[in-house]
């Protein structure tokens, strides 16, 4: 043990996530390996329907001298360990938000106004959740002391979560339970911006106390964040959030370029994500999806992608040159990944982040793998590991670091799902994936009644050292409002279904569950099955007619929206895959006056969205 010189909590950043769950169970830990197998159907809910929480389980890792992991340190005989974490909601204290602030957009836009600007100075703090940290150091801890409540907005109790640990003495932070509302009793009215509401995510400083054998460990402490429900819960995005902080972390020289890529660890995921996306958005299905021309998980299609020299070098240049690549200066929306971007209006502004792109990294390992410079390593036998036991002890730090992050998204920051834009910032940051934690000594400057891009990204302004709140206070309040509101295909001129937002997180047309079921049934013709499989229902459909209706149906019953889950196709049969995601909930297809009000109800939001500029 005399080699341990300090210790590091992992991941340095973790994702929490709301769900309406009141099982003392209901919960299930989120994803600590880049490629978990997928659950059994059913597994998201508990046995009520309810929505399980997502929960952020952390880890201490012991550090030689020289970097190294040493061992993961547990609460036993000879090591003590007391975790503290601090949760804070300020939302409806922050700002109005409109566009990300670090875009050349933002400098001719309005200032933000803060939220709820009727409230005077004086009780502005009844704005903020803020309940007292909270400290557990008992392996196997649960209980109401351990619960993140005593914080109220305007005087109404919201509690924020609670802390557990198991029985090794590792860390679970569990977030709210999707308590959203109107102090006023007001409806919800826009996709980001509704005065008088709050809801229970939050986010938060964690930090640890060690002594090994009596002597005090340094710890170097992590971050956690409660987001949103996941209701694509296998799915990556094609640019993840792990993706963007690496690069942004190259860029700012604290870690080295990729001098080779590997096809299997940096090629192949983007072609994958771009691929799976079929079960979330009907015009990937129909760009991507299984049986397509470009269904690059095509067994004979893969090995060409993947094979070395000069054979398919060409083949490589044409899917590479399908991707968007801002120094072309391509501002169209017909490039990969189909996703909007920062600036996304409609009609589509011509500004080259009105779409999203790969990270610069991804784009010059996809170079590389043009030019034939990587390392042809797919195997289609191989096997990764399905929980983060089967890591090595040495690697198990960076896989829980990349984990987390791999199931964010960074498509476009309007604001985003789990953070947004000023995580694109290295001055954020104390190494890669860590964030830097403000000191009690300096207090965050008050940015008066307005924020401007100018305060925003001045010297030690939001984007430096992070206090408890600071990274949610940029979302959308409630978060159900901006998950009702962003969908894809705003016009339909252009396509009913492409370009989309936040596909990986927010499904918008998915195989419901009726049609699985002719699919499956192999007493129907043929024809019929062929047609369920390729037909897609609108996840959105169940929430009514109209913008008010909708954005309330989403507040009040986001746990009725469907989860895509993966479920077992017909064997043997070229013509469907051996595997499906299905949506588990959902209700009826739309008829074809139903799909027409829903319609006109995506149109309310998007005129709304264009009026909040």
């Amino acid at each position: 043990m005399t080699e341990i010189a300090y210790a590091k909590i992992h991941p340095a950043i973790g994702i929490a996530r709301v769900g309406n769950s009141r099982d003392v169970d209901g919960f299930t830990i989120g994803p600590q390996v880049i490629d978990p197998p997928p659950q059994e159907p059913g597994h998201y809910r508990d046995a009520s329907g309810a929505l399980k929480r997502e929960v952020a389980e952390f880890r201490l890792y012991g550090y030689d001298g020289n970097g190294q992991v040493v061992r993961e340190l547990t609460m036993d005989a000879d090591t003590r360990i007391a975790w503290t974490v601090e949760l804070a909601n300020h939302k409806a204290a922050w700002y109005d938000f409109h566009l990300a602030l670090d875009i050349p957009e933002a400098a001719s836009a309005p200032p933000s106004q803060r939220r709820n600007h009727e409230v005077p100075t004086s009780e502005r703090h009844l704005l903020s959740i803020t309940p007292d940290p909270r400290r557990i150091e008992i392996p196997s801890g649960r209980g109401p002391e351990f619960q993140f409540t005593g914080g109220s907005f305007m005087g109404i109790e919201v509690p924020l979560g609670e802390l557990r640990t198991d029985d090794a003495g590792r860390l679970r932070v569990f977030g709210g339970q999707g308590q959203s509302a109107s102090y006023r009793g007001e409806p919800p009215t826009t996709f980001a911006n509704n005065d008088g509401w709050y809801d229970d995510t939050g986010d938060g400083p964690v930090t640890a106390e060690v002594q090994v054998n009596g002597r005090a460990i340094e710890v170097v402490p992590a971050w956690v964040v409660v987001a949103p429900p996941n209701y694509g819960p296998q799915q990556k995005a094609v640019r993840t959030m792990y993706a963007l902080m690496t690069d942004l972390a190259i860029k700012a020289g604290q870690l080295p370029t990729t001098a080779r890529p590997s096809f299997s660890d940096d090629i192949l995921p983007i072609l994958k994500a771009m691929c799976d996306l079929q079960w979330m958005n009907a015009g990937f299905a129909a760009g991507f999806g299984y049986g397509m021309p470009q269904h690059f998980l095509e067994p004979r299609y893969l090995e060409q992608l993947a094979a070395p020299g000069d054979t398919y070098a060409e083949l490589r240049r044409s899917v590479a040159n399908g991707f968007r690549n801002p120094r072309d200066g391509d501002i169209s929306q017909k490039p990969w990944p189909w996703i909007y971007g920062d600036a996304m209006d409609v009609p589509m502004p011509r500004v080259a982040d009105a779409m999203n792109a790969l990270t610069t990294t991804q784009l010059a390992m996809l170079d590389k793998w043009v030019a034939g410079d990587f390392d042809a390593d797919y195997d289609p036998h191989r096997v990764s590991p399905s929980g983060i036991d089967e890591v090595p002890v040495a690697q198990q730090p960076a896989m829980l670091d990349r984990a987390a992050l791999e199931f964010c998204i960074a498509d476009a920051f309007h604001p985003g799902c789990e953070m947004t834009w000023p995580v694109r910032h290295s001055s954020m940051y104390l190494e890669p994936y860590r964030w830097r934690h403000r000191a009690a000594e300096n207090p965050e400057p008050d940015y008066g009644t307005t924020l401007t891009p100018e305060q925003a990204l001045s010297y030690d302004g939001p984007l430096y050292g992070q206090s408890p709140g600071s990274i949610t206070r940029w979302m959308a309040i409630p978060w159900q409002t901006d998950t009702a509101s962003c969908r894809s295909g705003y016009d339909a001129a252009y396509d009913p279904y492409l370009p989309t937002f936040w596909p990986a997180r927010v499904p918008n047309q998915v195989l419901s569950e009726q049609n699985y079921r002719r699919v499956m049934d192999d007493s129907l013709p043929r024809e019929e099955r062929l047609a369920a499989y390729h037909q897609r229902a609108d996840w959105d459909r169940t929430l009514g007619v109209g913008k008010k209706t909708q954005l309330a149906n989403m507040v009040a019953h986001f746990d009725d929206m469907g989860i895509v889950e993966v479920r077992p196709g017909p064997t043997d049969d070229p013509d469907f895959p051996s595997h499906m995601q299905v949506e588990d909930r959902g209700g009826h297809d739309l008829t074809p006056e139903e799909r027409r009000h829903t319609d006109e109800g995506m149109r309310e939001l998007l005129i709304a969205r264009r009026r909040e500029r």
